[in-house]
């Protein structure tokens, strides 16, 4: 069986540098604008924080209280993703959808390094991976944007759980319309093919795709499937947030 990856201490997800300020300068509830204690919000904002609770491990799906957690729900079952399990923190709702939109299309970058500060704790109790890969931006949206939201969600996870970051493993390699306008069927057609393996070298074994949110998990099974193809034995996914 895999080591869990909290076999090591996770670190802190952001540098000196930040630490330093925030012990010179009391931080602000970035939804609020309330003082912020320790966890980055104020108390009652931390308290609406919707952690996801049980949940199906294939693919995150939320699950009803009693519904327990066996090998799969029932639409894993009927059609098994091709990643051997999924995690996320929360389930997508009030302020993760204030929070994530800030710091996926508005360069709030220090909201990514909360959501990943959050992400460590569930990570840290997943099978250890050999190595983190974010999940890519075509480079049209890289340029339009200017930075991926899921990289900046992997470098402090990376840094907190002493893993390799292997950026280089997966390439966007064609531009797709936003998925948020499509159903799942529309969803798996839009991403076919949308991904390539590109790390020189022999693929890890076993590698996690790190994305910000999963909504039905079409892109992120469909990078999967990229790497897999290329020499991965198992891939994981870890989000922030599962759409329920």
């Amino acid at each position: 069986m895999p080591a869990p990856v909290n076999s090591i201490r996770p670190r802190a997800v952001d540098g000196w540098p930040a630490r330093l300020a925030r012990s010179l300068w009391r931080a602000r509830c970035p939804l609020c604008r309330e003082p912020a204690a320790g966890d980055g919000l104020c108390a009652p904002c931390a308290r609406a924080l919707p952690w996801l609770g049980p949940a199906c491990p294939r693919c995150a799906a939320p699950l009803a209280p009693g519904d327990g957690t066996g090998p799969a729900c029932g639409a894993c079952l009927r059609r098994p993703p091709p990643f051997g399990l999924a995690l996320a923190a929360f389930r997508y709702g009030f302020p993760l959808d204030r929070l994530l939109p800030r710091f996926k299309f508005h360069r709030d970058l220090a909201c990514g390094r909360l959501l990943a500060q959050w992400m460590l704790p569930a990570c840290a109790q997943a099978p250890r991976p050999d190595a983190l890969v974010p999940l890519p931006l075509h480079p049209a949206r890289l340029r339009e944007r200017g930075y991926d939201q899921a990289l900046e969600l992997a470098r402090p996870l990376a840094r907190g759980l002493a893993l390799p970051l292997r950026a280089d493993l997966l390439r966007r390699v064609r531009a797709t319309a936003p998925q948020s306008r499509l159903d799942a069927p529309a969803r798996r057609r839009n991403v076919r093919g949308a991904f390539r393996a590109a790390g020189t070298g022999a693929m890890p074994r076993h590698v996690a795709l790190v994305d910000d949110v999963m909504t039905t998990g079409a892109t992120l099974a469909e990078a999967a499937r990229a790497l897999r193809r290329a020499g991965a034995d198992r891939v994981d996914a870890w989000v922030c947030a599962r759409v329920p």
